[in-house]
Order: structure tokens, then C-alpha cells, then sequence
């Protein structure tokens, strides 16, 4: 006698952005405009996730630019529960500080708070390396309390 055994899911689909943009400011706004209109288009809130992908694509733009290669912006959904934001640029060799180990600047630099940002915001944010020359640097928000 076969037994067969029959497993239903019940999960929500993921859903998934992604879109490569040039590493210019032009490609960092873009970056935000369109992660807004798509987390507003999903009926997800927007506000943290826009500076968190302004932080990060402007980063990509400033320290991951590498002449002719562009930076990818990813926004990924599981479950209703949780926005994975990724922003990979070719600049593997230069990375940022980790989490937790991010220093404010000088009270009169004009930069260096990006990353203190995303770390205020994210709910957890990382570095993935590779493959060669890459670099991603994500943040999570939990979108359930």
C-alpha cells in the first residue's frame, strides 16, 4: 500500500523589487522614489524604509561607485512580516563600519551619519560580501509589532 502525504501552505508569497541604477545622485533619488511607490503600491509603510534606502544608496553612490558599473537596490517582503532592504554596489574592498561599531562624526562634519541612520531606524542592518567585487549592505524592518 502507497501512502501519500499531502502539505498544504498557507504562507503569503514574497514579494520582490529589484532594479539596477546608475551610481550617481540622479540613481540614489530614483532609489528611494521607487521603493516608495512600491512599498505604497504593496500597502506597506514607507517612511523608514525611504531613508533607509536614501542612506544606503547614496553610500553605494559615494564609497561603492566604480565608473561603468551601476549599484542594484532590492526590497524583498516574507510574509507580511518583514522588509529585507539591500543595496549592493562593486566596491567589495571598501567596506563601512560594521553594526554597532558606527561613530558620529565631528558635531561640524558635513557627512558620516548615514549609516547611524540606518542603524536608528533598521530593526537589524548588516554587510554580505561577494561574490567578487560585491558588496550588500541590508536592513530589516519588522512590519508586524
Amino acid at each position: 500500500m502507497t501512502q501519500e502525504i499531502i502539505r498544504t501552505e498557507h504562507s503569503t508569497p514574497t514579494r520582490q523589487f529589484t532594479v539596477l541604477l546608475s551610481p550617481t545622485r540622479r540613481g540614489a533619488r530614483l532609489a528611494r522614489l521607487l521603493a516608495t511607490a512600491h512599498l505604497g503600491v504593496w500597502g506597506l509603510p514607507s517612511e523608514s524604509a525611504a531613508h533607509i534606502v536614501a542612506e544606503l544608496a547614496t553610500n553605494a553612490t559615494v564609497h561603492g561607485r566604480v565608473r561603468g558599473r551601476d549599484f542594484q537596490l532590492s526590497l524583498t517582503v516574507h510574509r507580511d512580516a518583514l522588509l529585507r532592504i539591500e543595496v549592493t554596489d562593486t566596491r567589495g574592498e571598501q567596506l563601512p563600519p560594521t553594526p554597532g561599531t558606527t561613530s558620529a562624526p565631528a558635531d561640524d562634519a558635513e557627512s558620516g551619519r548615514g549609516l547611524l541612520i540606518v542603524e536608528a531606524l533598521a530593526d537589524r542592518w548588516g554587510i554580505d560580501l561577494g561574490p567578487v567585487p560585491r558588496k550588500t549592505i541590508w536592513a530589516e524592518l519588522n512590519l508586524v509589532p
